[in-house]
């Protein structure tokens, strides 16, 4: 079996400010499909072409419609069979999932303990074949598609579907143990520190290139190739991501909100807000504010005693 020496790029997962995971579809060539890791599972669908995996160090053939679940900081990478030039639409489709967004669904639901052995395996890679894979790849088209709470339960029925599924194999073998860039995860790690500190000020690249001893050039080439983002879209992503959570959470005024998540004039706020939520701040409030009074009203429900309830110790 052949062992990976290189070692893996970090990528940085970048998800949308109104989702609690990553649902995405890219080509190929692309510049985040490389041999890398990230600290998120992986569940990841080759919809074109056939070509070799690495996962960890298991080095194998896919092909239309491989299955792979990867587990945090495992490193991986996809090279399909083409000539030089040619690039292929919507090879892979993917979901991405923090591993303490797991936790904390299995605290509030113990049901959801049920998916805890395949995420234990998933450390070594994970391929789905038969039917498994066909309903795990349906499934994973279902959730592009779904919104709001029902890209959640699709994405916790896929995971339910896979864990009970005997037609999976581990890839990576268990003694490996990848050569990480820590450097660069702890750089990444600083630099997203510094933002969420300087938030609301007026931030420029080449303020944080000089923080961090890097030419603009090199901090832009960086921070791009570990993101897959520009810095100022990444930027404009944390500012409204705050701007969500001070919408729905808080009675500021939108303009107050604007400046304290670092937007320069209400006019590029609302611009921006839009551009990534699809919709204006003013509506976003009012659909977290529905959004909240029917799940107290749920609430409410689930505290009223049936008329036919009937208390211990009393005659029914």
């Amino acid at each position: 079996m052949t062992k990976r020496k290189s070692t893996p790029d970090f990528e940085l997962i970048v998800g949308g400010p109104r989702e609690s995971f990553r649902w995405n579809v890219h080509g190929y060539p692309y510049e985040l499909a490389k041999w890398h890791y990230h600290p998120e599972y992986e569940l990841h669908l080759i919809q074109e072409s056939s070509g070799k995996m690495f996962i960890g160090d298991y080095v194998g053939d896919f092909c239309p419609g491989t299955l792979v679940l990867t587990g945090p900081n495992l490193p991986h990478n996809w090279v399909s069979d083409i000539a030089i030039g040619e690039s292929i639409q919507d090879r892979d489709m993917l979901v991405q999932f923090s591993d303490s967004f797991m936790q904390d669904a299995m605290r509030l639901w113990p049901e959801f303990k049920e998916i805890d052995g395949l995420l234990s395996e998933a450390v070594f890679g994970i391929e789905f074949s038969g039917a498994a894979a066909k309903l795990g790849a349906g499934l994973l088209g279902e959730i592009g598609k779904a919104t709001a709470m029902r890209r959640v339960l699709l994405l916790f029925e896929l995971l339910y579907e896979l864990s009970r599924s005997s037609e999976r194999k581990i890839l990576s073998s268990r003694h490996y143990c990848p050569t990480l860039d820590q450097g660069t995860s702890e750089t990444i790690n600083k630099v997203l520190d510094f933002l969420t500190a300087s938030i609301a000020e007026d931030i420029h690249l080449s303020d944080v290139a000089n923080y961090f001893g890097m030419s603009e050039s090199i901090f832009s080439r960086f921070f791009k190739r570990n993101t897959g983002h520009g810095f100022v879209h990444y930027l404009n992503r944390m500012r409204v991501n705050l701007a969500c959570d001070l919408l729905a959470q808080t009675d500021k005024p939108i303009t107050s909100i604007c400046f304290e998540t670092g937007f320069n004039n209400i006019s590029n706020f609302n611009r921006q807000f839009r551009k990534l939520c699809g919709l204006a701040p003013s509506e976003y409030r009012r659909q977290a504010g529905r959004n909240m009074q029917k799940s107290t009203d749920l609430y409410k429900c689930d505290l009223k005693p049936a008329e036919s309830t009937v208390v211990v110790g009393q005659a029914a």
